[in-house]
């Protein structure tokens, strides 16, 4: 009979046998990617080695989503370069340690809710920008040490083998799930490499990984305020960086596995990884949706999928170094490419001729944002800003007003739509003050004074009354536009019977 436990925090049963597979195959698919993102942060390969343990032992332990895995990434390196280059490796482990306790604030303030404000757009973008750079990033491979394109036998033969990598990962599925495609598309592509002697690229020709235990280092720099200086603003965008691609990813794991992460927590424990990769020796990260992915597709849920690829990627920093460096570098480029594959939305595609043409606009928006310019964080908030400004235009928009004289002779203008600053100015639009009876009725049961403009747009029209010997009263507003009107002009007559009550939703599991 199939072992099986329940997941700490969610009830899907998940088997001994499918995690610990999966966690080894996420182990060798995480090394070339750790050394490559210490390249490019101009870094030695064992600091990103070092940052992919550590990361992905603290949030696969404490972290708010069981399955997803985290490690260096190309979005930290890209940071922390500069820094690096200018200042020494010394001032990116501080930088890490103080992101890490930025990341810590904000999951303790329960910042994390606000991932929610990113529209489903900007997440198509985000992921399918990501799903190019992933692609992009695989096509270094198909070249030599000096930057030219293979070709020839070595051309052929390392096509071959990726072709083949992909094939398994792609058919081995739709015949057994017994064991994972990816890392049989590893080992069937290891043995073709050593039954034909074929001459490729492996793992340790892009570097060694043997080392040992990540050591423990107080970073050597002068702690005062120009070093602060120096490191917060570069701490302040990894930790930026971090939070939104780990939160994104962490909302698109939710959304395969049909389960829901805690993003608070995801963030209290990925700033906790950042300050223990500070501390001993590596460069620092978070949530990396390939290897996530690549986690989550060979069936892993639970939290020993990411222990066991920690674990065993420092097994094969220490023990089986030699072993991994013959890996060729075909069967993980294979891997990669299937992810990139996987990760793409194509079902976005088909929405250009269906989604509103500005929601089109943002998805592609994001997706070049995100990569030409590898800022994930940069192209995300573009996103959310431009969507903010549509909403707000929008809803600016379809502010109206019902008019009518009861038997008393007031007139009454019911109001649809929120008032802030958007429509204040069709909202001052809709009266007549000179024609109107002496007694008017401003009613907002189906409206919502929102900001101050709002206000001052009250006091205005109530202003323009008051000069002809008018008497305006608002009426029905909720308890909420009623504290925003308490220091409002005194003329204002708040009539506040039948008041509808508003209440905001708590987020119980943030």
């Amino acid at each position: 009979m199939k072992k099986s436990f329940r997941l700490f925090d969610f009830s899907q049963r998940v088997d001994y046998k499918t995690e610990v597979l999966s966690g080894v195959t996420v182990a060798l698919a995480l090394v070339p990617e750790a050394v490559a993102f210490a390249f490019i942060a101009g870094l030695s390969p064992l600091t990103g080695l070092y940052a992919a343990f550590v990361m992905g032992l603290v949030t696969s332990i404490l972290g708010g989503r069981p399955g997803m895995i985290s490690g260096a990434t190309g979005a930290i390196a890209v940071v922390i370069v500069t820094l690096a280059a200018t200042q020494g490796v010394e001032y990116v482990f501080a930088a890490v340690i103080l992101s890490g306790l930025i990341q810590i604030l904000a999951g303790t303030l329960k910042l994390g809710k606000f991932i929610r404000l990113v529209p489903h757009p900007v997440i198509f973008g985000f992921v399918n920008g990501l799903a190019i750079i992933i692609f992009l990033s695989q096509l270094d491979q198909f070249k030599t040490s000096e930057g030219e394109w293979l070709s020839g036998g070595a051309a052929y033969s390392f096509t071959g083998l990726v072709l083949l990598a992909m094939a398994i990962i792609w058919g081995l599925p739709k015949i057994t799930k017994a064991v994972p495609a990816t890392l049989t598309a590893i080992l069937v592509v290891f043995v073709v490499v050593a039954i034909f002697g074929l001459e490729t690229k492996t793992v340790g020709d892009i570097a060694s990984i043997k080392g040992g235990f990540p050591p423990f280092h107080i970073p050597s720099l002068p702690f005062n305020w120009d070093t602060l200086s120096i490191i917060f603003p570069y701490s302040v965008i990894m930790a930026g960086v971090g939070l939104i691609e780990s939160l994104l990813t962490l909302n698109i794991v939710d959304e395969i596995t049909e389960t829901r992460g805690r993003g608070n927590k995801e963030a209290v424990a990925q700033g906790l990884a950042n300050v223990v990769s500070g501390f001993f020796s590596g460069m620092g990260g978070c949530a990396m949706i390939g290897q996530s992915l690549i986690n989550i597709s060979s069936g892993a849920r639970a939290r020993l999928s990411g222990i066991v690829a920690s674990v065993m990627l420092l097994v094969f920093i220490r023990f089986g170094s030699n072993l991994i460096e013959q890996v060729p570098m075909a069967a993980l480029t294979g891997l990669m490419i299937m992810v990139a594959i996987g990760t793409f939305e194509w079902a976005s595609l088909r929405t250009f001729t269906k989604m509103p043409k500005k929601d089109v606009f943002l998805m592609v928006l994001v997706t070049g944002v995100t990569a030409v310019l590898h800022n994930l964080a940069l192209a995300v908030l573009i996103g959310v800003v431009l969507a903010a400004l549509f909403f707000a235009w929008d809803n600016a928009k379809r502010i109206r007003a019902r008019k009518f004289i009861d038997d008393q002779g007031v007139k009454h203008y019911e109001i649809f739509g929120p008032l802030f600053f958007g429509s204040t100015s069709a909202f001052g639009e809709k009266f007549d003050v000179f024609n109107d009876p002496k007694e008017v009725i401003i009613d907002f049961a189906e409206s919502r004074v929102v900001d101050m403009s709002a206000i001052e747009a009250l006091n205005k029209i109530t202003e323009r009354y008051q000069k002809v010997g008018k008497k305006v009263q608002l009426r029905h507003l909720s308890p909420d536009c009623r504290r925003l009107l308490a220091n409002a002009d005194e003329l204002i007559e708040i009539n506040i019977l039948e008041d509808p009550t508003y209440k905001l939703a708590v987020d119980t599991l943030a």
